[in-house]
């Protein structure tokens, strides 16, 4: 495949990494049902918690349909339960019907987040994956933060023209998912099948393989700093913008910047992550990043005014970019011999998304937004004592 291929057939590839980041709108939507609704904490939570409940389910599975059915059919099939469940909120948001979308988005992403690389390195190649990936990622995380601006935009101004709410992000999202679908549906990709069958034949990940490598102490310790990691991630995702509520009292509309502040300081740790891994030991590193985190806690415990909330975010966003990619790397290269079971370990430990959140939720009933950045700090003293794993 010619270069200039590569490149033309990497665009709706990169527009499914644009799907992939609508995962995150979650965290600000949760707060707007959780507001249109009258619901707690506990309850609104719910939400986020059930989006990725279904990593846990769907992850392995899906790298075994990937070889039956191809990567770019399994990358299609993902797009389409995700287009579903963007639809689905245009008819109502009823606690129901919220509860369905956000089922649908979380199987969705569970099948896209494990079978877009693949695509992508079926494409790309060896040679230029890891600053593609990269760019993949930077790409996800534009729709990652410009999903709380079209919410407080919808909120705010959309209702006249659109018929829609901030629900209206959900529409926006809808037409990029659709003309994702298709542009990748017309584009010719070559998948060799004798390759796909002799994968079949080899080690194929199953739930019974990976969970046996949790008997691996690198392994359950470096899938526990992915649970807490996600953990994080999905709770500052949706705290946030609470916290600005409850301590400097901010409306909802203009709180939702503080979900955007987290993920553009998640966008630039991706990006300058990967030039000080090059120069810096990766422990180094990981020290950097979780000190960033625990300053972050004590801000958001603590914080009272608006500067300080904004800079703990923004702390948090820094420091929690990298986590993922040194963790998982690190349980790859100590088990080489088992990357397949070892990659579906990982990914099934964004299940972290489900349980922080739905704790966090009854803390913060109980006591206030104070309950839930406890919660996430028990999951950052956690990553500390990861610190000695972190060898390659």
């Amino acid at each position: 495949m010619s270069n200039q291929n590569k490149q033309i057939f990497l665009i709706p590839v990169m527009l499914c990494f644009f799907c992939m980041g609508f995962v995150d709108l979650v965290g600000i939507a949760s707060n707007y049902v959780k507001e249109d609704l009258g619901l707690t904490d506990s309850v609104a939570n719910v939400f986020p918690s059930l989006v990725f409940f279904w990593f846990l389910i769907f992850s392995v599975p899906t790298g075994i349909l990937m070889n039956k059915i191809g990567r770019k059919n399994t990358v299609l099939l993902s797009l389409v339960v995700t287009v579903v469940s963007l639809v689905i909120p245009l008819f109502g948001n009823s606690f129901g019907i919220m509860l369905v979308a956000f089922s649908l988005l979380g199987i969705g992403n569970a099948f896209m987040q494990t079978s877009i690389n693949p695509l992508a390195m079926l494409i790309i190649g060896d040679k230029n994956l890891a600053s593609t990936l990269t760019f993949g990622q930077f790409v996800k995380a534009i729709a990652s933060f410009l999903a709380p601006y079209l919410a407080m935009w919808g909120a705010t101004q959309a209702m006249p023209t659109f018929g829609y709410d901030w629900r209206v992000l959900f529409l926006v999202y809808f037409v990029v998912g659709v003309l994702s679908t298709i542009l990748l549906w017309i584009t010719p990709i070559y998948e060799d099948m004798d390759s796909k069958k002799s994968v079949e034949k080899s080690v194929v990940s199953e739930f019974t393989d990976c969970l046996r490598l949790l008997g691996k102490p690198i392994v359950l310790l470096s899938f526990l700093a992915i649970v807490c990691h996600v953990g994080i991630d999905v709770g500052t995702n949706t705290t946030a913008p609470k916290l600005l509520m409850e301590r400097v009292g901010m409306p909802l509309n203009e709180a939702a910047f503080a979900t955007s502040l987290y993920f553009i300081f998640r966008t630039i740790g991706a990006l300058t992550g990967s030039f000080f891994l090059r120069v810096l030991k990766t422990r180094w590193f990981f020290i950097i990043c979780i000190t960033c985190m625990a300053l972050s806690m004590v801000g958001m415990f603590f914080g009272t005014e608006q500067w300080e909330l904004y800079v703990a975010i923004a702390l948090v966003g820094y420091g929690n970019s990298n986590v993922f990619s040194m963790a998982f790397s690190e349980a790859l290269l100590t088990v080489p011999e088992k990357q397949n079971e070892v990659s579906g370990l990982m990914i099934m430990g964004l299940f972290g998304g489900t349980i922080f959140p739905l704790i966090m939720g009854f803390a913060s009933d109980a006591v206030g937004q104070a309950g839930a950045v406890a919660v996430m700090a028990i999951g950052v003293i956690y990553l500390f004592t990861f610190i000695p794993q972190v060898k390659h």
